[in-house]
């Protein structure tokens, strides 16, 4: 969870936000069976960051929402592979790479399933409890975010992650900050028509500019 609430509300509203505009979407305009599937999955996507910002949420099991969030990736995958995505791959493998970072963020949650990620959270309890003179919690704690919920992870006075994963997380930080940036100057140029509003309707532009900002945020919290 965001141990910030006036940052854990602005992502819960960035997220209820965008699964509103997707779901709009599916009772509005789109019919075809692939386009719904996608829409919801952003639906079910937007949900689960939203609860993921909350105790209660952090708390929840971790195992199940990431193979979902996997198998979500491999439909992403096989719609951009095929000829239903053809002129939007570039937007599809972004669609598939934002699973991908459900799937991980979940993985990192669990404490158990990264390689390494036991192991380094353990000595760094153990570090810390030799030199504070207590032992630490079972429970994952990082700068701005607070899951004691959850099991095995890094100790509550200064645990950490091993290097790959403070890695990945920058990197989806970083990756998520651009697109944020990227879909809101997309949708500022389609109201300013500096772009076809055929190209891409102007809500789910800036759906997708919401759901990176909120992705960004929530890794940024991890780091």
């Amino acid at each position: 969870m965001i141990a910030d609430l006036t940052l854990r509300w602005v992502v819960t509203l960035l997220f209820v936000l965008a699964a509103a505009e997707c779901l709009s979407t599916i009772v509005g305009a789109e019919r075809r069976p692939a386009a719904v599937v996608s829409q919801l999955l952003h639906v079910v996507m937007a949900v689960a960051m939203a609860v993921m910002a909350w105790p209660w949420g952090a708390a929840l099991p971790t195992v199940a929402p990431m193979v979902f969030f996997l198998l979500a990736t491999l439909w992403f995958v096989a719609v951009t592979a095929s000829p239903i995505c053809a002129g939007h791959r570039i937007a599809g493998g972004y669609h598939a790479l934002m699973m991908l970072a459900m799937a991980w963020m979940y993985a990192v949650m669990n404490g158990r399933l990264l390689p390494g990620q036991a192991s380094y959270a353990g000595d760094t309890a153990s570090t810390s409890a030799g030199s504070s003179g207590h032992a630490g919690h079972a429970g994952m704690n990082m700068p701005g975010m607070d899951m004691s919920g959850t099991t095995d992870a890094a100790d509550s006075s200064g645990g950490g992650y091993p290097p790959y994963i403070d890695a990945l997380n920058w990197v989806c930080t970083i990756g998520f900050a651009v697109a944020a940036a990227f879909w809101l100057y997309r949708y500022l140029a389609v109201r300013m028509n500096r772009e076809p509003v055929v190209a891409a309707r102007p809500l789910g532009i800036l759906c997708q500019s919401m759901m990176a900002a909120g992705m960004a945020i929530m890794f940024g919290v991890m780091l």
